[in-house]
C-alpha cells in the first residue's frame, strides 16, 4: 500500500513539474497553478521581480515561449539550448534558471540543476519556484529536513504556491512520517487548485490514519 502510494506521488509530482515549467517561471511573483499552458505577456515579465524595471522585449519573450513550448513537448535538449540563449541576452531573469534546473533534474544531472537553482536564488532569494526546486533536489539526495526548510520558505513567501504544499505533503507522509502535517499541506494544496480526485483520496486516507493514531495515543495515556 505504501509503495503504491509512493509511486502515485512520483507520477503526480512529475505532472505538476510540467505545470511548473509553464507557469512558475515568470519572475518572483506568485505562480498560476493550472493544467493549461499559461500565456505570459511582455507586461507581466520584469527583471528580477522589480516592477519598475523594463519589460523584456517581444523578441526575447518569443524565445522564452519557444523554450517553454519545447519543454512541454518533451524536447528538453532544444528547450535547454533556447533557455541558455535567452540567458545570454537576459542573465538577470531567475525564471529561466529555474526552468534549466528542472531540465537538468529530469536528465539526472543534480549538480547542474543545483547550480541553476543557486543562480536563480542569487537574483531573487525569495523566488518560490526556485525554493521549491531546491527542496526537490534536497529530497532526492536524502536531505529531508533541509528540503522541508526550502519548501516552507516557498509557502511563506508565496502562501498560494500549490506545488510546494503538495511537496510538503509528500515529504511529511512518506519521508518524515508526520501524517498530521502531511494532511494539512494536502488540504492546503486542494484548497488552492480545486478538485484533485487523487489527492482527495489521499486526504481521506490520511484523515482516517490520523484519527486512528490519536485514538491509540488516547488509549495509551
Amino acid at each position: 500500500m505504501l509503495l503504491q502510494r509512493f509511486i502515485k506521488h512520483r507520477r503526480v509530482a512529475g505532472a505538476l513539474c510540467l505545470m511548473l515549467m509553464l507557469t512558475a517561471c515568470a519572475g518572483s511573483g506568485q505562480p498560476r497553478e493550472s493544467g493549461e499552458s499559461a500565456r505570459t505577456t511582455a507586461a507581466d515579465i520584469v527583471i528580477d521581480g522589480d516592477p519598475t524595471a523594463l519589460a523584456i522585449p517581444a523578441a526575447a519573450l518569443t524565445l522564452f515561449e519557444q523554450a517553454t513550448a519545447s519543454m512541454a513537448g518533451g524536447d528538453l535538449l532544444d528547450a535547454e539550448l533556447r533557455f541558455k540563449e535567452f540567458l545570454l541576452q537576459y542573465p538577470d531573469y531567475p525564471g529561466a534558471y529555474v526552468n534549466l534546473a528542472i531540465i537538468h533534474a529530469n536528465n539526472g544531472n543534480d549538480e547542474a540543476a543545483g547550480a541553476a537553482v543557486d543562480s536563480a536564488l542569487r537574483l531573487a532569494p525569495n523566488h518560490a519556484a526556485a525554493l521549491n526546486q531546491m527542496g526537490m533536489l534536497l529530497r532526492r539526495n536524502g536531505k529531508f529536513l533541509e528540503a522541508e526548510a526550502a519548501y516552507l520558505k516557498a509557502v511563506t513567501v508565496s502562501p498560494d504556491y500549490a506545488l510546494a504544499h503538495y511537496n510538503l505533503g509528500v515529504l511529511n507522509e512518506l519521508y518524515l512520517q508526520r501524517l498530521d502535517q502531511a494532511l494539512q499541506h494536502f488540504e492546503a494544496y486542494q484548497a488552492i487548485v480545486g478538485e484533485d480526485e487523487q489527492v482527495e483520496k489521499w486526504i481521506t486516507d490520511l484523515t482516517r490514519r490520523v484519527a486512528a493514531n490519536q485514538r491509540t495515543a488516547n488509549v495509551a495515556e
